[in-house]
């Protein structure tokens, strides 16, 4: 009779030792397995400083004696096969801690969790789902996004839209329905992509999924593992990728969570300076232990293995970079050169960034990150962080900030909207407008802009329009390209009725316009972070609030000028600079009453006439309406 193999071998505590066992979540964990030709299922957990680890669930009433189970080895892996165990058995990890403690932790590599407030983990199988996206795979991996259209939805799935007949007690849709209802709205508007807000596993709904208790794990919320499948696999069937928001950064302290889990900081750093945000209430892992690296580099790799994801967001990034982050005098401790650059974490990004772009190259992965740490996106084995993308959050901020101004003022801060481009090629940019800039008390989008009503709603067109010009790729939070006018809460769903409203249904038909002109036109993607794909025309008239500028594709053809408004001001036989002695042709105008607005028009084509005008040799002259936005094609 033949022996059966090790669940877990000398190997595989090895690898995890050394911070490199990138499959260590079939390893530890809950597996449905075989032994000794009896079905069970086996256990595995890292709890290095236990005194015992016992297996506690459902399928033995929760009895704490019953099964112990065995330490492995020097690493501090704990194992045990009970038989008859199935599918669907909830189960806790009981620690014995060394100084008499008892503690019940969830699995830390459970891929299933129970319904909150439950905090129970449930034995799962997640193999065997029917992939039908191999065509959207395979085409992935052969893409360089910096050269695609990145055109992101970022939707928290819980607040998109509530279930007509309640599909849980908070209306939430299981995973699958809310496929229908997602994919139906993205392929109407033209987005490439659909971030999903908070799909780990955490426990209080008010965290929006940013203080995770369960890595490894698709919240219950919405439904199971295998639901989730579907939800990827039709979005990837649609032609529509799918961005996970990752949080790396910090942890939740609930006490069935990561935090001192085997009765000692294992996860998170020992030194509350190291290992704690005072700012956020929540636990900072430890970037310089192995199996801490290893658990998180295995945590994106399984998104993207098990569940075909296409890119992850990382969460908080300058917060992992700099020891000091929200942090006072004497609540951190410098490195060992006496600085405040956490060497750890500038390691783990190299790290992550490396095995998974070099792996996989088609796979994005995106730095929430908001200062001017130099190279944070560059290509992998260099001095840089190694990501595909970054947030311009200098870009995001600017453009808040002078939207939100008086007419009158913007002249004076004319700069804030030319102020990006002069750093752009120094990354790869998102330009993101995120949930963050929609909640406490910072206004939805459209009530961020002044005026009345009316003017609201032009403001927001011929922004949305300098932001889809402007290099970078884009982020829109759900509800924006509709004008939502209350800020965004997590307990209640969209206010939908608003597309009966003539403005918010004008903003609405706009963007989806933009984001077709924006998938139709690689001028206005293809060359994002060099100045080979913009150039202004006029970025000085700071009198008449105007900026024009062209996006330029590599062919040469069907290159786009913008050209926009931000006064209430018509202004009358406006002269605008262009590069070429051509017709510009008219493709959009924000004015136009099916956007909501006044319905100035502009000529539908314009020769351009040699009349030389702000450093360029030729011009067009026409009636610019006010917070007019005008794209031509030329």
């Amino acid at each position: 009779m033949t022996k059966e193999k090790v669940f877990i071998s000398e190997a595989d505590q090895y690898l995890f030792a050394q911070g490199t066992h990138y499959d260590i979540y079939k390893k530890l964990g809950a597996h449905l397995s075989v032994e000794d030709g009896v079905q069970g299922v086996y256990f595995g957990v890292w709890a290095p400083n236990a005194a015992q680890v016992n297996v506690i669930g459902t399928f033995n009433e929760w009895n704490e004696e019953s099964h112990p189970m065995q330490k492995l080895g020097e690493g501090g892996i704990w194992g045990l096969f009970i038989p008859g165990v199935e599918e669907g058995t909830m189960y806790k990890f009981l620690i014995y801690a060394k100084d008499g403690r008892k503690l019940y932790k969830a699995d830390p590599f459970a891929n299933y969790a129970e319904y909150r407030p439950g905090t129970a983990s449930i034995v799962t199988d997640i193999t065997g789902f029917d992939w039908r996206d191999s065509k959207w795979m395979e085409a992935r991996d052969k893409k360089d996004m910096n050269k695609e259209p990145m055109a992101i939805y970022e939707c928290h799935i819980g607040s998109f839209m509530k279930h007509p007949n309640n599909g849980t007690a908070e209306g939430f849709y299981n995973y699958r329905e809310f496929a229908d209802r997602i994919i139906e709205y993205l392929k109407e508007m033209k987005y490439t992509h659909v971030e999903l807000m908070g799909i780990a596993e955490h426990p209080f709904d008010g965290s929006w999924g940013y203080q995770v208790t369960g890595y490894y794990a698709p919240t219950s919320r919405y439904g199971t593992p295998k639901d989730f499948m579907y939800l990827i696999n039709e979005l990837h069937k649609a032609g529509v990728g799918v961005i996970l928001d990752w949080v790396p950064a910090h942890f939740a302290t609930d006490a069935h969570g990561l935090a001192e889990f085997d009765g000692q900081c294992i996860f998170e750093h020992p030194d509350p300076r190291l290992g704690e945000h005072p700012e956020w209430g929540t636990k900072i892992f430890n970037y310089g232990k192995n199996e801490v690296k290893n658990f998180l580099v295995a945590n994106a790799l399984f998104w993207l293995r098990e569940f075909h994801v296409d890119g992850i967001r990382v969460d908080a990034v300058a917060s992992m970079l700099y020891l000091d982050y929200g942090k006072k005098e004497g609540e951190w401790l410098p490195n060992k050169f006496g600085g405040n650059k956490n060497l750890e974490a500038i390691e783990f990004f190299h790290h992550l960034n490396s095995v998974i772009r070099g792996t996989y190259p088609g796979f994005v992965t995106i730095a929430e990150e908001s200062t001017a740490w130099p190279n944070v996106t560059s290509d992998i084995g260099g001095e840089g962080l190694g990501f595909s993308f970054k947030w311009n959050m200098g870009w995001m901020h600017d453009f808040c900030e002078y939207m939100k101004l008086d007419p009158l003022y913007r002249k004076g801060n004319h700069y804030a909207m030319t102020f990006a481009m002069s750093y752009n090629d120094s990354e790869n940019y998102i330009l993101p407008l995120s949930h963050d800039e929609v909640v406490h008390l910072k206004c939805s989008m459209v009530n961020k802009m002044p005026g009345y009503t009316a003017d609201k709603y032009a403001n927001l067109r011929v922004g949305y329009t300098y932001m889809f010009g402007h290099s970078g790729k884009k982020l829109l939070f759900m509800g924006q390209d509709f004008g939502q006018e209350r800020e965004w809460s997590e307990e209640r769903e969209l206010d939908w009725y608003l597309l009966g409203e003539k403005l918010n249904q004008g903003v609405h038909t706009y963007v989806k316009e933009l984001l077709e002109l924006y998938r139709k036109y690689p001028a206005m993607y293809e060359i994002d972070n060099t100045w080979d794909g913009f150039e202004w025309m006029n970025a000085d008239d700071a009198e008449h609030s105007t900026y024009c500028f062209v996006r330029k594709c590599s062919s040469s053809k069907n290159n786009l000028l913008f050209v926009l408004n931000m006064t209430p001001m018509k202004w009358e036989n406006y002269t605008v600079p262009v590069p070429k002695k051509k017709k510009y042709k008219l493709l959009l105008n924000s004015d136009e009453e099916r956007f909501g607005g006044w319905g100035n028009e502009i000529p539908a084509e314009i020769m351009a006439e040699k009349k030389p005008y702000h450093y360029k040799d030729y011009s067009i002259s026409f009636d610019l309406p006010p917070y007019g936005a005008a794209v031509f094609l030329f």
